[in-house]
């Protein structure tokens, strides 16, 4: 659909509301029923009604009464919502001619506030040239349903980001200025697509510089995938530009070296036909060996190491499966583990090394330093109300309890057997017994007294509860 700016000057801020009203209604409706627009516009005395037909009328909006009255969002009505967006934004004020068309986008030059020349790519997936986007593109990943607008999207800022990491890592791609929705606003190149080029003055330079890229690419876990002479650019210092970026995955992906051996072979019977080069290519020989390249420069995928960085990872790349993060994760611990194992060695080697002694004192102070505590836990609490009397009355049944259990510890002391079970027994009912004073001193626990005193308020009962507690007095 040929896209008219022309329109966008003469649609109000109401056009622009019912617009994004059916953008927010098609996250989940296929077509969005027209009660649901007028809900979420919001506008006054039934205004959605009148707007949608003057969006009809521009071919922003598309109708559908097949099974329900609703509307969905055309391509174009999508272009007019991110130009209206990034205009708003100040990236840029003015959209001029259209400089490149492609199976999947459509590229424009837009101008800023102060004359520079931007470039607008517009990704517009679903045509009828290239509909195999399930099976050719992973931008859906775990999804199962999607519209062709969505997956646009989803293709603008895949590329925005590859271009911004790429860029950072010094490669000779556009700088990326801004992206909304399906809409990226780069730097313009300047220069020409070397499907166009007739003569170079260094064909033998500009092919090793065009190899280079695709194995530095590779040194830092990703792969092209779509690596031809339309997607290279070279101005007339014979200076290369990479574009296109949404197909890149990751070396580990299943199908890397197909891809790029066919990136590499592009390269090859381009430069072969239109420049005439010579090489002598041995595939079958190639891949046996064991070196980088060849006689004829052919590069070898399984030779490539990725030693400059892990581009793949940092953009969840495809291909970069949850696997390989294990795996990154295990090499960097592996790292961390020979760093402590050398330091564990200077210590042994200085005489500093614990032993099994060493290891049960540490055991014993522990335990005591958490009896000591609980101690303090106990003690407090001095300054809750509790019947003094009753709680010292537990705590010395405890502590007789403990005594007699000190005394029994102290007659089997000279018996070896069964020391360990008596240990675990011992601290059991001591760690119980200290709950326990604990509780009654913050007032959890209530004595039996009080608990029954409350059963049958005014009865038999509650009179002799209180003649038992009057004569526990005396």
């Amino acid at each position: 659909m040929k896209l008219d700016v022309e329109t966008l000057r003469y649609l109000s801020k109401d056009d622009f509301r019912v617009l994004t009203a059916v953008e927010m209604g098609m996250r989940n409706h296929e077509i969005v029923p027209t009660e649901l627009v007028d809900r979420i516009a919001c506008l006054k005395h039934g205004g959605t009604y009148k707007v949608l037909k003057n969006l009809l009328k521009h071919k922003l909006l598309h109708h559908d009464s097949s099974k329900y009255d609703g509307f969905r969002l055309t391509y174009l009505g999508y272009d007019f919502l991110a130009i209206k967006t990034l205009v708003n934004r100040g990236v840029f004020t003015a959209v001029g001619r259209q400089i490149g068309v492609g199976k999947e986008s459509d590229i424009f030059e837009v101008a800023t506030e102060d004359g520079t020349v931007l470039a607008m790519k517009l990704h517009r997936l679903g045509r009828t040239s290239f509909r195999a986007v399930k099976s050719k593109r992973d931008y859906l990943r775990h999804r199962t349903s999607y519209s062709w607008l969505y997956l646009s999207r989803l293709a603008a800022l895949k590329e925005f980001a590859f271009m911004k990491a790429l860029e950072e890592h010094e490669f000779p791609v556009p700088k990326a200025v801004d992206c909304n929705r399906h809409c990226v606003v780069m730097s313009l190149v300047q220069g020409y697509s070397l499907v166009q080029v007739k003569q170079l003055e260094n064909p033998d330079v500009v092919f090793e510089t065009i190899i280079g890229l695709v194995i530095r690419l590779a040194e830092h876990g990703l792969i092209h995938c779509d690596f031809n002479e339309f997607n290279i650019m070279i101005d007339d210092n014979e200076m290369v530009t990479m574009i296109d970026f949404p197909q890149m995955v990751s070396v580990s992906h299943r199908n890397a070296q197909m891809y790029f051996d066919r990136d590499v072979e592009c390269i090859f019977k381009f430069f072969r036909k239109r420049f005439n080069l010579s090489f002598h290519e041995e595939k079958e020989a190639i891949d046996q060996s064991e070196l980088d390249e060849d006689e004829s420069g052919w590069p070898c995928f399984s030779s490539i190491s990725k030693s400059a960085g892990f581009l793949d990872k940092e953009l969840a790349a495809s291909g970069f499966t949850r696997k390989d993060q294990d795996d990154l994760e295990k090499f960097v611990e592996g790292k961390a583990e020979q760093d402590v194992g050398s330091d564990e060695e200077e210590l042994v080697d200085e005489g500093h090394v614990f032993d099994g002694q060493d290891g049960a004192n540490i055991r014993s102070l522990s335990f005591l330093r958490l009896e000591d505590q609980n101690e303090q836990a106990v003690v407090s609490h001095d300054d809750i109300d509790v019947d003094e009397s009753s709680l010292q009355a537990f705590v010395n049944d405890a502590n007789g309890d403990v005594g007699g259990e000190n005394k029994k510890e102290k007659e089997v002391d000279g018996e070896i057997t069964n020391e360990n079970e008596n240990d675990a027994e011992l601290a059991k009912r001591l760690n119980k017994q200290r709950r326990q004073a604990v509780a009654a001193a913050r007032g959890r626990r209530r004595a039996l007294s009080a608990r029954n005193s409350y059963k049958d308020k005014g009865g038999k009962s509650s009179q002799n509860a209180k003649i038992q507690k009057q004569l526990a007095c005396w």
